[in-house]
């Protein structure tokens, strides 16, 4: 049973973590840098790549240390060198490339996306996570990636749709700051949204975007201009000049909780009505899904959660959710997801390159 250090540095999470066997986590180590980026109200590249310079190391030996291992007992090095911020990107996989060729390990690089889906099949407990039985489908829901996929085979998805505009987890950070209910905007946003209600008199409908009849791609674009426009009104004046006749401050608690609630049911509609058009347009009856797989930061998502939990019960799929611990960028995910090409041979080379986009 092959034990993979995995290495994750594609946006403002420092990861380290060892798996065993593809599935078994025996460390995952997250060092996040929200308390640097908050000031911005996002990332910034550079102070986040600087930061994983700073933590990349102390983490991978924090991650030996929680396994009860040293580095000669690894088997592998896996690293996430797609999609992300190339300044960030590099750190990470400069970081395993010197590894791998110190220990003399095989070097695998993985695309953090895809890595996403596996989040749901590690476990870091002694009971398994239950596998998902296939064909399924995959939906990726995070900062970056609105992505879904049809999945056969678990190195070889076939991406179905994607964002053409913002993704939702980008989305949620905008309509934190629209709310100024903090930032990171997901988790904040969720917690202001579950004080509120999304039918109360006076609250708008916010725009549920499906693009065109047959469409299997996303776009949030809209729905954060439509809840700008909610909380702040129409502007005066066009680009930076512009103007607005209130912010979120003139809103009462009620007011900005219910708002978030019609952003939050708007968001996780459009994902749960793509869904369901996936579902319409499968081009195999003989061989329906079984199984709905969710993977991404955006995956932790209270009222996500549970309406694809309904949805799969409605239309007799098996639900299979990440534990909270592994919705985030995590490099557990990663060293899991190199597992198998681990045993099939397919290595990186050491002159592995960083690419900021996700593979098709």
């Amino acid at each position: 049973m092959p034990l993979l250090l995995g290495l994750e540095t594609s946006c403002d999470e420092t990861a380290a973590a060892v798996v065993r066997d593809g599935r078994e986590v025996l460390s995952n180590v997250v060092a996040t840098q929200h308390e640097l980026h908050v000031r911005y109200a996002g990332v910034v590249p550079e102070i986040a790549s600087r930061a994983h310079g700073e933590r990349v190391m102390p983490g991978v030996q924090q991650a030996l240390d929680e396994a009860g291992i040293t580095l000669p007992a690894i088997d592998a090095i896996a690293v996430g060198n797609r999609p992300g911020l190339v300044g960030s990107l590099i750190v990470g996989v400069s970081a395993a490339k010197a590894l791998a060729w110190s220990l003399g390990v095989p070097l695998i690089g993985v695309d953090h996306v895809r890595a996403h889906l596996h989040a749901a099949r590690i476990s870091d407990s002694l009971a398994p996570a239950p596998q998902p039985p296939a064909p399924a489908i995959g939906l990726v829901v995070s900062g970056g990636h609105t992505t879904l996929y049809r999945l056969e085979r678990w190195r070889d998805p076939l991406r179905l749709g994607a964002t053409i505009d913002d993704a939702i987890g980008e989305a949620y950070d905008k309509a934190g700051v629209i709310l100024d209910a903090g930032y990171p905007g997901g988790p904040a946003v969720d917690k202001l949204a579950q004080a509120g209600d999304a039918n109360a008199p006076g609250v708008p409908e916010l725009p549920v975007s499906m693009l065109k009849p047959d469409s299997l791609d996303f776009s949030f674009s809209g729905l954060k201009t439509a809840l700008l426009y909610a909380v702040r009104g129409l502007p005066v004046g066009r680009g930076k000049s512009a103007t607005f006749e209130r912010d979120a401050a003139d809103l009462d608690p009620r007011q900005k909780a219910n708002l978030a609630a019609a952003f939050q049911h708007a968001a996780v509609e459009a994902v749960i009505r793509k869904l369901k058009r996936t579902l319409k347009q499968w081009p195999d009856r003989d061989a329906a899904p079984r199984a709905l797989i969710l993977g991404g930061g955006v995956s932790a998502n209270s009222h996500l959660r549970r309406r694809v939990l309904a949805f799969g019960e409605e239309h007799g799929l098996s639900v299979h959710l990440p534990k909270l611990a592994f919705c985030v960028d995590n490099a557990a995910m990663i060293a899991g997801y190199a597992h198998d090409a681990l045993v099939a041979g397919d290595h990186a080379p050491l002159d592995l390159s960083v690419v900021a986009t996700a593979r098709a």
